[in-house]
């Protein structure tokens, strides 16, 4: 009897795929990747770029010799990680560090019966076009970091690091944060007519604007359109609108949606989506395509038939973005008929997102009654003429796919549907209306928005800056680093050191440029797709890169006002400091302030010790402390010592003012 070893990623799906494959296969995880650039080299050098990998940790060794013994023991091995680049990589060091002749590879997008046993049974090759262009996104990531990181640090004395991607996810934070403070807001005016027959309604005031005029500055003008007290109807119209659904997730909109609704991080929704599709219940999750497959329309179309809902006769679809990879379809339930997935509470409210959003998708057009008047002033303004206004309602009379799935699509509390709650009754052309009352509206123009988690994911997809795939890391890496904070709304602010960081790279390289971001994930894939080779994309980087490091400028913005060294800044037990890089020769110290080092602050036990010398020897004294909590295994200690130490091993305790007690008690 045929034994077959099934290697796949995550060990959280090995229970589901074993129940499915039976007694003939064996199914291990490699947790992930077990090669990786060795962390204390760059790894990778000219002319070729060909990266050197380090089985990457003790765990990693561990599992690669059980897989080789399982690999002995078996008459066919299949690689089944995840189906993406990353998968594919993943399988192709797996295959090469087991050694392997003609590797199998097995990729599904749901753990299902119907998907697992296809799979199995019609495996293909390794694409290494996939895994090259994984491979230099890899490198790229690398020669940045290893390369700019340290030439940041030295120009600014600070410890920063510089990402292909998180710098210029970064960068969008910076910038909107200074939109927001140069934004000098502008008071402008509206005026609007209220009507009280046969319910109350309401026109609201359409101003003749000059060209290049945004807003009506005039508040007399404003006041004697609000003034009016009749208007005669120029025109009136009845009609009908439809809204489509949204489509269903990718794996952007899914950690954008989960944001608004749930207030999960992108890290926590994609770790919810993993698990729901180890359990079986959902389709893959990393994926850039809006669109369903007919199997999954059919069976959608068939549950809503089932079910009463207005379905479509043929599958809606959408165009993906410019650079999307639509290698397999959007997220969805692997079983349409199941309206509940997930174990935990998170999992399952995950879940009916997800299945409430695909199901709908494929539902019928929501539909609106709309009404429009024109309406005129019969009196003359304060402009000389007169005033024209518009009101317009907006009534839902078919729900469609609303029935299933009516959420917000932005991360905002702000209402822009002034049409919903203004019933405008039917009116005839001419009619002449008397004004009930009317309103000067003074509004003040607000500064952009700060981002959210939600809408700085939309913002990175919207740039093309990195894979959806990796957003929910590059936000966990920025904030880890204190590059960005949220403030108690969920709003993000950039830190200090975030601006020195772009103020720094922008104008000097091109990753931190968003186009040239974009443009590099064009040719990434086009790696994929083998119209271009790893060398050729890698090599054209790093030459631009090289050219750009040597433009960063010199270092030692902050010398030493001691000895003219460069000063670094340092993190302590009591926060950041600024100390002299010829330590232990120079011990010159100064408080952080700002990202700058401040002025002296001289201490008062300080001063004490300089006008105190030595009983002894008339030598400056200098206080020696150590914190149990430095070293738990040794005992703390405190006191003044002699700087003429050793021919002079005078000590003295500190006193209450932590000033050395040279003269007893």
């Amino acid at each position: 009897m045929t034994k077959t070893l099934v290697i796949i990623e995550s060990p959280g799906k090995k229970a589901k795929l074993e129940s499915i494959l039976g007694a003939d296969y064996i199914v291990r995880a490699s947790f992930g990747h077990i090669r990786d650039l060795p962390e204390r080299e760059i790894g990778v050098k000219a002319p070729d770029f060909r990266p050197t990998y380090v089985v990457s940790d003790d765990r990693a060794k561990i599992t690669v010799k059980r897989l080789k013994e399982d690999a002995r023991s078996v008459d066919r091995v299949l690689l089944a990680t995840d189906p993406d680049r990353e998968g594919e990589a993943i399988a192709w060091h797996i295959a090469d560090e087991l050694k392997l002749k003609n590797p199998e590879r097995s990729a599904f997008t749901e753990i299902t019966p119907k998907a697992v046993q296809k799979a199995v049974h019609a495996p293909r090759f390794l694409d290494m076009n996939l895994v090259h262009a994984q491979e230099a996104r890899r490198v790229l990531d690398r020669l940045v970091g290893y390369q700019v990181s340290p030439a940041l640090s030295d120009k600014t004395g600070q410890k920063l690091t510089a990402g292909r991607v998180q710098s210029p996810a970064v960068r969008l934070v910076v910038e909107r944060e200074r939109e927001i403070r140069a934004f000098v807001p502008t008071t402008h005016f509206g005026a609007a007519l209220i009507f009280h027959a046969p319910t109350t309604w309401r026109a609201m005031w359409v101003p003749e604007l000059t060209e290049g005029q945004e807003y009506q500055l005039d508040e007399a003008l404003a006041q004697s359109a609000a003034d009016v007290k009749q208007v005669r109807v120029l025109a009136f119209e009845d009609g009908t609108s439809k809204s489509a659904p949204p489509a269903p997730f990718t794996t952007s909109t899914l950690q954008q949606a989960a944001q608004v609704k749930f207030k999960f991080k992108p890290k926590k929704t994609m770790e919810l989506a993993q698990k729901l599709y180890e359990q079986g219940v959902i389709t893959y999750m990393r994926t850039d395509s809006p669109n369903l497959s007919e199997d999954a329309f059919a069976l959608i179309a068939e549950y809503a038939k089932e079910n009463g809902l207005p379905v479509r006769e043929e599958r809606r679809q959408w165009k993906a973005k410019g650079n999307a990879q639509e290698a397999h379809e959007a997220i969805r339930p692997a079983y349409i008929a199941n309206t509940d997935g997930g174990e935990t509470e998170d999992e399952k409210a995950l879940y009916r997102l997800i299945w409430s959003r695909a199901v709908a998708s494929q539902l019928a057009e929501a539909t609106y009654a709309t009404r429009t008047a024109q309406l005129e002033s019969i009196e003359a303004i304060a402009s000389g003429g007169a005033a024209r206004y518009q009101a317009r309602g907006r009534t839902l009379v078919d729900k469609g796919w609303k029935t299933l799935y009516d959420e917000p699509e932005e991360d905002t509390t702000d209402s822009d549907d002034e049409d919903a709650d203004n019933p405008v009754p039917t009116l005839a052309v001419g009619d002449v209306l008397d004004v009930g009352a009317g309103g000067l509206i003074t509004k003040t123009t607000k500064a952009p928005k700060r981002y959210t988690l939600a809408t700085l994911v939309k913002a990175l997809e919207s740039h093309g800056i990195g894979r959806p795939a990796t957003y929910a890391a590059i936000l966990e890496n920025i904030s880890q680093r204190e590059y960005i904070s949220e403030d108690k709304k969920g709003f993000l602010l950039a830190s200090p050191v975030a601006e020195t960081i772009i103020d720094n790279l922008a104008g000097t390289f091109g990753f931190i440029e968003l186009d040239y971001t974009r443009d590099l994930e064009q040719d990434l894939d086009e790696i994929a797709e083998g119209r271009k080779t790893y060398r050729t994309v890698v090599a054209a980087a790093a030459d631009q890169l090289h050219g750009e490091i040597g433009k960063l400028g010199p270092g030692n913005v902050h010398p030493c006002p001691d000895c003219g060294q460069p000063m670094r800044q340092r993190k302590g037990a009591h926060g950041l400091f600024w100390g002299c890089t010829a330590y232990p020769e120079c011990r010159a110290t100064r408080p952080d302030d700002g990202g700058k080092p401040g002025e002296k602050v001289e201490r008062p036990a300080a001063q004490a010790a300089a006008t105190q010398p030595c009983p002894s020897c008339g030598k400056p004294l200098r206080r020696i402390k150590k914190s149990k909590k430095d070293d738990p295994k040794k005992k703390g200690y405190d006191f003044w010592g002699c700087t003429g130490f050793p021919d002079c091993k005078s000590t003295f305790q500190p006193a209450k003012d932590g000033t050395p007690m040279t003269t007893g008690g």
